[in-house]
């Protein structure tokens, strides 16, 4: 989370619980606060959130109050081509990309959607409606929270409750631990590895990979596990993002867990539509579907042949599953390590500035000796880092039928749990890096 959200949020909390009455309050300050901290962040795009909301609020409606199909059909395109042009003109015109402009226009998106398929009815309450869209916690990485989901909450009383209160407090230090902890000591290794792998032994660049994809998901469900708690202190359900995802077992399974969200937004609004469009051809439509959506993956994250790559590739690794009952006999653990080695060869694509560095990072990570010139990395926090992501396998792994880490009240000792929390506190304060790094899916 943003610093100055995190110094503004106690005030905001006092105010939101205590400082008025009655859901119009609540609702009318969470409207107030989410155009603060936007504008906080870069007020020049202010506007254009203002103005997405404005035309899909009214378009909502008017697809609801529509007498006959082709004027529903045309109000929905409106809608959708104002979100798809606006990400494509800022992502691939302008290449600057307004705070949290994909997730905004993602919820937009279904919304008019559902509508149109009469899954939900619009609200005519439009502070509801804008607070869902502007929807501070959420607004930079996601949750990508459904309209039908989450605006009934906004429309209904909210009343704070301490013990929900208290599990919110403990899944915002799980994930100030992985964002701090873990993915900006990883940080501080990986941007050396990547700069310099011309020159470092191939050990140096499995470890670089192996790193980068421990910091990029403690980094993203890092905060996934703020913005969910945050919300939650504020009397919100969101949805979950992240469910362990190295523990998955097969590519499906893994995409079962990781930015679920994504995931089933373009389940419903992309690979159901194509797999029915391509339902004559039999697997191969289901696996022309599976390809374009993966694609499209990679092409949401930007304007790079590296992020087509990753997206294209995570498609492939699809293919075996849509066109064979096969299973590797590999055993639980082998396929959770198979599937872990996919994955953390794709993120190398994510990671590299360009597709001839990512060529050459593949290329050096066979050919390059393996342990000439290697010596431990001569860093402080590097054990530390080791430690923490030690930390991190072995709490997901033990938790990993719980909504998150923290769920610990099957230790009946308070006293040990205590212990808990304030240990995690420590490793953050003492072996936190000296700069912090944005959170990585802020740029998408």
């Amino acid at each position: 989370m943003p610093f100055h959200l995190f110094l503004s949020f106690p005030l905001f909390f006092c105010l939101y619980w205590y400082g008025g009455r009655g859901r119009r309050w609540q609702n009318g300050l969470l409207l107030a606060g989410s155009y603060l901290f936007y504008a906080v962040w870069d007020w020049r795009f202010l506007p254009l959130l203002l103005g997405s909301s404005l035309l899909n609020y009214f378009l909502g409606i008017g697809i609801q109050k529509a007498t006959n199909e082709a004027a529903r059909r045309a109000l929905l395109w409106i809608g959708l081509l104002e979100g798809v042009g606006s990400l494509v003109f800022f992502k691939y015109v302008h290449s600057f990309l307004p705070l949290g402009l994909s997730f905004y226009t993602f919820r937009t998106m279904s919304y008019l959607l559902d509508i149109k398929k009469n899954k939900i009815e619009p609200t005519h309450d439009w502070i509801a409606f804008f607070s869902y869209i502007a929807f501070f916690p959420c607004i930079i990485a996601g949750p990508i929270d459904r309209a039908g989901a989450f605006i009934p909450q906004l429309e209904t009383p909210r009343i704070f409750d301490l013990p929900k209160a208290s599990d919110n407090m403990r899944q915002i230090l799980w994930g100030i631990f992985k964002k701090i902890a873990i993915a900006d000591n990883c940080a501080v290794f990986t941007t050396d590895i990547f700069l310099h792998y011309k020159t470092l032994p191939g050990v140096s660049l499995w470890i670089g990979a192996f790193l980068y994809t421990i910091e990029i998901y403690a980094d993203f469900s890092g905060y996934s596990d703020m913005a969910i708690g945050m919300a939650g202190l504020l009397g919100f359900r969101v949805a979950k993002n992240f469910n362990f995802p190295f523990f998955a077992r097969n590519i499906a399974d893994f995409w079962r867990r990781w930015h679920i969200t994504l995931t089933s937004w373009l389940t419903d609004y992309v690979f159901t539509p194509l797999s029915i469009y391509f339902r004559d051809l039999g697997k191969i439509g289901l696996v022309l579907a599976i390809l374009i959506t993966f694609t499209l993956i990679g092409i949401w994250h930007g304007p790079k042949w590296t992020f087509v790559l990753f997206g294209f590739l995570h498609g492939c690794y699809y293919i075996p599953l849509l066109v064979s009952r096969w299973r590797p006999p590999l055993g639980r653990i082998g396929r959770m390590a198979g599937t872990f080695l996919l994955v953390m060869g794709t993120f190398i694509l994510f990671r590299a500035e360009s597709l001839s560095q990512a060529m050459g990072y593949y290329h050096r990570l066979f050919t390059a000796p393996f342990l000439t010139g290697f010596s431990i990395i001569q860093k402080v926090n590097f054990a530390a880092t080791a430690v923490g992501i030690a930390i991190l396998f072995t709490a997901e792994g033990l938790q990993r039928n719980k909504e998150h880490v923290l769920q610990i009240d099957c230790i009946k000792s308070r006293l040990v749990r205590t212990l808990i929390y304030y240990s995690l506190i420590g490793f953050i304060l003492v072996f936190s890096p000296s700069e912090f790094a944005d959170f990585i899916y802020i740029r998408f």
